[in-house]
């Protein structure tokens, strides 16, 4: 299975015993910019609090099986981990959630706009350099909201930083076009 397809089994498998989750992190990068960006992990986000005992066994029936912090498959590189709740970006909340249908199910994720604001939250407040390249990626080959963007950059506390990268984000966007 690609990406895509495990992530949407994962997250209808986990739905129908009553975990919602949204993939978040660099998964969402991979797909937004058609895998020019390869990431292994599937971090799902629980929309609300599960307890660890009911993951692992729902986990368990499609072979996924605790690895440290993970969960990983014999049969796939790819392994599920399950980042902190609450599903937020910097200090906000999510309010939109995107989904992609592949044939093995329904995929819920970050939006475009949302996935590029995830991304610059490492870059503002680690200085993370490949979480703005990662982001550029993911202007380049989807539709995001520039202005969106700009004022999650400013209740982030990080106009400034926002305006020295704008013009980079303009040209990736321009790329799609």
């Amino acid at each position: 299975m690609t990406l895509g397809e495990l992530a949407a089994y994962v997250v209808g498998q986990l739905c129908q015993h009553g975990i919602e989750v949204v993939l978040t992190g660099g998964s969402c990068v991979s797909l937004y910019s058609d895998n020019r960006y390869q990431s292994f992990d599937l971090d799902l986000v629980e929309r609300y609090r599960v307890e660890r005992r009911k993951l692992t066994t729902t986990l368990a029936k499609i072979g996924f099986h605790p690895h440290e912090r993970y969960f990983v498959h014999p049969d796939t590189p790819y392994f599920v981990e399950f980042p902190a709740s609450p599903l937020a970006i910097g200090g906000e909340p999510m309010r939109d959630v995107a989904e992609l249908v592949f044939p093995t199910g329904t995929l819920r994720l970050l939006t475009a706009t949302d996935c590029v604001k995830d991304r610059l939250a490492h870059y503002y407040h680690w200085g993370d350099r490949q979480g703005l390249e990662q982001a550029l990626l993911v202007a380049a080959h989807a539709e995001v909201d520039l202005n969106e963007i700009a004022r999650w950059s400013a209740a982030e506390g990080m106009a400034t930083e926002f305006g020295q990268i704008s013009d980079e984000l303009e040209r990736a966007m321009n790329k799609l076009q």
